[in-house]
C-alpha cells in the first residue's frame, strides 16, 4: 500500500466510528478501512452509504456482485475483486460464470457476449457496466435491453451498484489498496 495502515496511534478517531466500522465489517478491519480511517467523515459516510449498497437494496445481490466484478476486473481493482467473487458465489453465481467474466474482460470487453456460461440478464448486466466503467455514457441500445428485463427501483440499484464500486476501484487502484 502506498500509504500507512492508519492505527489510532498515527491518527486518532472517536470510538464509536471505530465500533460501527468493526460492527459493519463482522469484528475485523480490512486493509480498505485503514485508509479510510485516515479520514472521519469519509469513513462515517461510508458506513453509512457502502452498508446500504451492500445489505439494503433488494435488487439481485447476484446481479449486483456480477457488476461489481466486471468493475473490478476493467480497472485492476484486484483487491475488490478478490472481495466480491466469494460474494458472488455465496449469492448463486457460480465459478464457470466467473471465469467466463474474466476471459471475456481481458479479451476484448467491447466485444459482443455471446456463447457463454452466462444467460441473457447477466450479459445485460455485464454489457451495462462495461459501458458504464469505460465510456460513463450508455448506449440507447443496451440500456432498452437493461429496460426489457429490469424495472426502474432495478436500474437505479444496478447503477448505483457499478458506480459506486468504480469509485471503490478509484481509491483502491491509486493508493494500492491490496499491493
Amino acid at each position: 500500500m502506498r500509504i500507512p495502515d492508519w492505527s489510532a496511534d498515527l491518527k486518532p478517531q472517536p470510538q464509536d466510528l471505530i465500533d460501527a466500522t468493526l460492527k459493519r465489517r463482522g469484528g475485523a478491519l480490512i486493509e480498505l478501512d485503514k485508509v479510510l480511517l485516515w479520514s472521519e467523515p469519509v469513513a462515517r459516510g461510508w458506513n453509512v452509504y457502502l452498508g446500504a449498497v451492500r445489505t439494503g437494496l433488494p435488487t439481485s445481490r447476484k446481479l449486483r456482485e456480477l457488476g461489481i466484478l466486471t468493475v473490478a476486473l476493467l480497472t485492476g481493482a484486484d483487491y475488490e475483486y478478490k472481495h466480491h467473487a466469494p460474494d458472488f458465489l455465496s449469492a448463486g453465481g457460480v465459478q464457470e460464470e466467473l471465469d467466463v467474466l474474466s476471459r471475456f474482460i481481458n479479451s476484448n470487453p467491447r466485444a459482443a457476449l455471446v456463447d457463454t456460461a452466462l444467460g441473457a440478464i447477466e450479459i445485460v448486466v455485464v454489457e451495462y457496466a462495461v459501458q458504464v466503467t469505460l465510456d460513463v455514457k450508455v448506449s440507447d441500445a443496451t440500456f432498452a435491453k437493461m429496460k426489457s428485463h429490469f424495472d426502474t427501483t432495478q436500474i437505479v440499484e444496478l447503477t448505483v451498484a457499478i458506480a459506486t464500486y468504480n469509485m471503490v476501484a478509484r481509491i483502491l487502484v491509486p493508493l494500492g489498496v491490496g499491493t
